[in-house]
């Protein structure tokens, strides 16, 4: 008892010294930024460096951070209480509400686990089919799972099930192969789907605020399809050959998936209800270029048919129970990026991280694109929350790019798109820190398939790029 005190003990100073150093510093930017620094810059910049620490090194709960963001835009005022939460009106916010309301309309059915079983009783005989059939099961529900959190949550049950069954210990390679693939395959499945990602959503969100563009469903996910493609085949390989079981058949767990398909009976009426709507949203999200609605609204209508008494299979109320603290972590960072521009702070910002060389450098795309995706991991290490990192680097990137006579977009997509690769540190993703969470698998157990997933992540971001995005046209 005397040592898990202890351990409190260090984590709540740690978490006091964090706090109080960003405190210090939104202090000193207050009074020491030049006089010729108006008020409505000088503060929004402040906040905007005090939220950024809260959020990166998380001594607070991140949605706490959020609300303190906004209660200091309201008190020191740089730009009008409109503004101020406007962030909570944008299509983002509410296309993540309706994203996690269908993830509880999914949940409530049971499509998920008959989708598991069925692959598992399929592929389960031996590790590398139940590894195999693990991950083609986590791509296939970012197409109608929003959140990398609630699919890595819905995942960790079944993983136990199987380490449970097999019996294998915590220090086998079976048992970290399941937990650090299950891990890297969630982050990966965001990466072609829109609607899979915080990230991406903020990324698009980010675009039109401040060059008024966007990009579609269909858009992205032709960008970054051949990327996902190569991350799921190239860094699942690299987990396996980091992990490999020691145990490679296991017939009694095949056998028990089996049962566990047949138990389940047939399909329901709640699960083809379910299917339907699935269907029509994905469909929406697809033709989004021909009829012009935003994807928020394929969110939101499939929770509407999911809680209507007809074509609905799950209570009303049941689907209200959403993680607003996720909401709010939306709403201020993107109310925190519109106050960024209506009090010129992000103007002021632009001139002190683009000297002339930077813009010159940028000018080239050739360099550009290697640097903005190295640099992008590397941020995202110190900033290990994906949203912070890509509402703070993303303006910044886009206004280089701007200046440097290049389209802002394919910068901003191949950007958006590393950050969701958090590979090396437990806290970069959300996937990470639900598995870690579990007490399966160390921070150490993610190094060395983290280093070299990262190489390779690299590598294969920057071939797709001077490639496959160039015969496309997607070229800056």
């Amino acid at each position: 008892m005397a040592a898990n005190d202890g351990g409190s003990n260090k984590i709540s100073m740690a978490s006091v010294a964090v706090f109080l150093s960003a405190t210090v510093l939104f202090l000193a930017v207050i009074i020491l930024l030049p006089e010729g620094i108006g008020w409505s810059e000088r503060s929004t910049i402040a906040i905007m460096l005090y939220g950024l620490i809260l959020w990166a090194f998380a001594p607070i709960p991140l949605d706490l951070t959020s609300v303190i963001v906004l209660v200091l835009l309201m008190v020191l005022r740089p730009v009008e209480i409109e503004v101020i939460l406007s962030g909570f009106a944008s299509p983002a916010v509410f296309l993540i509400i309706g994203g996690m309301m269908m993830a509880i309309g999914v949940n409530s059915t049971p499509l998920v686990r008959r989708m598991t079983y069925a692959l598992l009783s399929s592929m389960g005989r031996s590790a590398k089919g139940i590894y195999t059939g693990l991950v083609l099961l986590m791509q296939v529900q970012a197409f109608f799972i929003p959140a990398t959190a609630v699919r890595a949550s819905l995942m960790m049950p079944v993983i136990s099930n199987i380490i449970e069954e097999t019996g294998v210990s915590k220090d086998s390679n079976f048992n970290k192969l399941l937990y650090i693939g299950t891990a890297f395959a969630v982050n990966i499945s965001g990466v072609a789907v829109l609607t899979a990602a915080i990230g991406n959503i903020l990324t698009i969100e980010i675009l039109r605020l401040y060059v008024d563009e966007s990009v579609s469903y269909l858009q992205w996910f032709i960008y970054a399809a051949p990327m996902w493609l190569l991350f799921t085949v190239v860094i699942m390989y690299i987990v396996w050959k980091c992990y490999t079981p020691e145990v490679s058949s296991f017939e009694n767990l095949h056998q028990k998936m089996k049962k566990k398909n047949r138990e389940i009976g047939k399909i329901s009426v709640d699960e083809k209800k379910c299917i339907v709507i699935l269907i029509v949203t994905i469909i929406i999200w697809l033709t989004e270029s021909w009829h012009g609605y935003h994807p928020t609204f394929g969110a939101l209508l499939a929770a509407v048919l999911m809680g209507l008494p007809v074509t609905g299979f799950v209570e009303w109320q049941k689907m209200l129970n959403i993680n607003f603290g996720m909401v709010l972590l939306i709403g201020a960072t993107l109310s925190l990026g519109y106050s960024l521009i209506e009090s010129g702070a992000i103007d002021l910002l632009e001139l002190l991280v683009s000297p002339q060389i930077v813009v010159d450098i940028f000018s080239n795309p050739w360099l550009a694109i290697p640097i903005i995706i190295i640099l992008s991991h590397v941020y995202h290490l110190g900033v290990t929350n994906v949203s912070t990192a890509v509402i703070t680097l993303l303006p910044v990137l886009i206004s280089l790019s701007v200046q440097s006579g290049l389209d802002p977009v394919v910068m901003s997509v191949a950007s958006a798109i590393t950050m969701l690769l958090g590979f090396l540190l437990v806290v970069e993703t959300m996937p990470n820190v639900v598995v870690h969470s579990t007490g399966r698998v160390s921070q150490k157990d993610f190094m060395l398939p983290g280093i070299l997933s990262t190489i390779a992540s690299i590598i294969i971001m920057i071939a797709v790029a001077f490639t496959y995005w160039r015969w496309i046209g997607f070229w800056p």
